[in-house]
């Protein structure tokens, strides 16, 4: 099977050739860690990351980004991540759906993929398809991921450009927003700004961020539905990145973390060590830090 894996060289004039190699990665098949290696790819290929509380709007935003990148000719690739549920390990993955209109456009490719119970926002596996989309000739790759717990954070070990979303319903929550946040956003974008209460909420946001010194981070205000705000968001995407030095070397440190962790837990099948809980559960003296220092996968 490693040897079939040589001959496929994804590129973006081939999206068979790009599916068959992510699902390898995915699903880590025979042959994926010889095709990893294999991968020759320009790492200025922009990433940008896209999180945000579900029903903040990101895929409609995501569809009309898509729309202005295509018209100036530029080739993209999506990464749309849907949370798995922890019970039954299912994943709705309804983001294509919603991006529909670019299903058959030749210079779009969509991929939807699972959390798989990983922690944060991003699938385990996400950081190496990134890489395969790189390796592919894409010029823009975008990553959407539901914002759920500590999802906002890890996005900053992937993209280059992370844009934070939000809508003007969270007011009441901005208080709380953690510095965390405000450290890896590039820029925020509050969607639906036409809804009563948006200006109130940029305003205090703007204030957050005065006091957090993080008074540079960008604020777009947009109502995606309608396409309204779309291109500055866009052109702000197409301008040359200006990443220090000493965060390149932050996220790229962030990246091989994730990928030597990745390594270390492979062999654990999560539905196997669920199955194996339940049966240590039943005796008397189940200790889960025990458990957890000699469970052999």
């Amino acid at each position: 099977m490693a040897t079939v894996t040589q001959h496929i060289k994804p590129t973006c004039t081939d999206f068979r050739s790009v599916a068959r190699a992510l699902t390898i990665v995915e699903n880590n098949l025979n042959g994926a860690a010889d095709l990893l290696k294999s991968l020759t790819f320009n790492i200025h290929t922009p990433v940008t990351g896209i999180t945000g509380p579900p029903g903040a709007g990101k895929s409609t935003l995501v569809n009309a980004i898509i729309n202005n990148l295509v018209q100036q000719g530029k080739k993209v690739a999506v990464l749309a991540i849907d949370p798995t549920s922890p019970f039954n390990f299912g994943s709705l993955l309804g983001d294509r759906i919603r991006m529909a209109s670019h299903f058959n456009h030749p210079d779009v490719f969509i991929r939807s993929l699972a959390t798989r119970g990983s922690l944060g926002g991003l699938s385990a596996k996400t950081i190496e398809m990134t890489d395969v989309l790189k390796a592919s000739g894409f010029d823009h790759i975008i990553v959407e991921t539901v914002g759920v717990g500590q999802s906002e954070v890890e996005i900053a070990g992937l993209a280059d450009l992370t844009f934070v979303m939000l809508v003007p319903e969270a007011g009441d929550e901005i208080q709380n927003i953690k510095s965390g946040l405000m450290e890896i956003a590039d820029a925020f974008i509050i969607n639906k700004a036409d809804r009563d209460g948006a200006d109130l909420f940029i305003n205090n946001l703007k204030k957050i961020l005065l006091q957090s010194k993080e008074n540079k981070v960008s604020i777009f205000k947009t109502i995606a539905s309608k396409n309204e705000g779309i291109d500055a968001v866009t052109n702000f995407i197409l301008a040359p990145l200006k990443i220090k030095n000493s965060r390149r070397e932050l996220l790229l440190t962030q990246k091989v973390y994730n990928i030597i962790q990745q390594n270390k837990m492979a062999g654990i099948d999560k539905k196997k060590l669920q199955q194996d809980i339940a049966k240590a559960l039943s005796k008397d003296d189940f200790n889960i830090y025990r458990f957890a220092s000699t469970y052999v996968g």
